[in-house]
């Protein structure tokens, strides 16, 4: 089940459903089902709160994805950053707000079906599934 919940901020998010089809189609076109999975909005403040607390990082970040996944099951948290949000859209020059956190959702979900970015060659292979799953949202 993917549950939507809002930590220190107001932001309605209205398009459950759809994220909710589309993300159960990115596990399964990547042989995965989702478990329990938690999308939690909230600001930059906060996330560098987690940050800080669970993973020793000092910095702001969009996204930061606790991994609670067994066997071929997904289920984790993602937390993500509005605030982070807002300003890369801007900066990377999505095309909308929506489509900028609908890349970090499913860029949370890739890194619970196995993907990482720490390596540059790491860093091509997520944007390419990125940009192939944001292309079927369409």
């Amino acid at each position: 089940m993917i549950r939507f919940f809002t930590q220190d901020i107001s932001f309605n998010f209205t398009r459950k459903m759809q994220i909710r089809r589309w993300l159960k189609m990115v596990a399964g076109s990547e042989i995965r089902e989702i478990g329990d999975v938690n999308i939690i909005f909230c600001s930059d403040n906060y996330i560098l709160d987690v940050n800080l607390k669970y993973l020793q990082h000092d910095y702001y970040t969009d996204i930061i994805t606790f991994d609670y996944c067994e066997g071929k099951v997904l289920s984790g948290d993602l937390f993500i950053s509005i605030d982070s949000v807002r300003e890369n859209a801007e900066y990377y020059g999505a095309s909308s707000f929506e489509e900028e956190l609908n890349r970090v959702i499913v860029h949370g979900l890739l890194h619970l079906i196995g993907y990482d970015d720490h390596s540059e060659e790491d860093q091509k292979t997520m944007r390419a599934k990125e940009n192939y799953y944001l292309s079927m949202l369409k």
